[in-house]
């Protein structure tokens, strides 16, 4: 009898505490895209040679200090998979909820693949690298880590405008359903200007931020 009065009690008390939880989780999914792209700026201002209208951020993983770049790039994809994880507490049971957070997770599971393969050296950098140079295999396993991560954070952007949508923040979701054109823009002109391709990741990076944030202000996992 008193297994079967203390069940229910026990259940009680278990949701409340689920839901700091949830929210502390999403803190990762947050905090992640101020940080890599915070890290990666200030070394490109340091490095010798690096210059932001040549140069992509993930070259930054090249040369003796080539390591800080790395752990950055392991540092934010832990961040993005346990904001995954606050996502899919949070959005349990509702619109969004099983894909969203899916998608989340794999474009922060692409920052370790790109930390584990690194990019390759080319338009001077690191200091006295050709101005061109040959894909290797590293760096082709890279770019497509990359292409396929930013692919599934576009589709999560588009997954996640319907819990947006249903909890009242229409605007948000509207946003969400265009900012993957200017992320994919982005990309496709950074054949042009290197520069295009390091906004249009940053974009994607920080409207993740926004989103996640927006997300965490509404209804909590019970």
């Amino acid at each position: 009898m008193a297994h079967t009065l203390d069940a229910p009690h026990a259940a009680h008390v278990a949701a409340p505490a689920s839901r700091p939880m949830a929210r502390l989780a999403l803190v990762g999914g947050v905090a992640a895209g101020p940080l890599f792209l915070a890290a990666g700026i200030v070394q490109g201002l340091v490095r010798d040679g690096f210059d932001f209208t040549r140069n992509a951020i993930s070259q930054l993983a090249l040369g003796e200090a080539g390591w800080i770049q790395t752990v950055n790039f392991l540092l934010t994809g832990a961040l993005l998979i346990v904001g995954a994880v606050g996502l899919r507490r949070t959005l349990r049971g509702g619109t969004g909820g099983a894909w969203g957070p899916v998608l989340v997770g794999v474009f922060g599971a692409s920052f370790w693949a790109a930390a584990l393969f690194s990019a390759d050296a080319g338009a001077g950098f690191p200091a006295g690298a050709p101005d061109t140079a040959a894909m290797s295999a590293h760096g082709a396993v890279h770019m497509l880590a990359g292409m396929l991560g930013y692919l599934a954070l576009c589709c999560a952007f588009v997954v996640l405008a319907r819990p947006l949508a249903a909890r009242g923040h229409r605007g948000w979701a509207v946003a969400s359903r265009l900012v993957p054109v200017a992320v994919l823009a982005g990309f496709g002109a950074s054949s042009v200007a290197v520069v295009a391709f390091t906004a249009g990741a940053g974009t994607g990076l920080l409207w993740l931020t926004a989103v996640t944030a927006r997300l965490a202000t509404g209804p909590a996992v019970r």
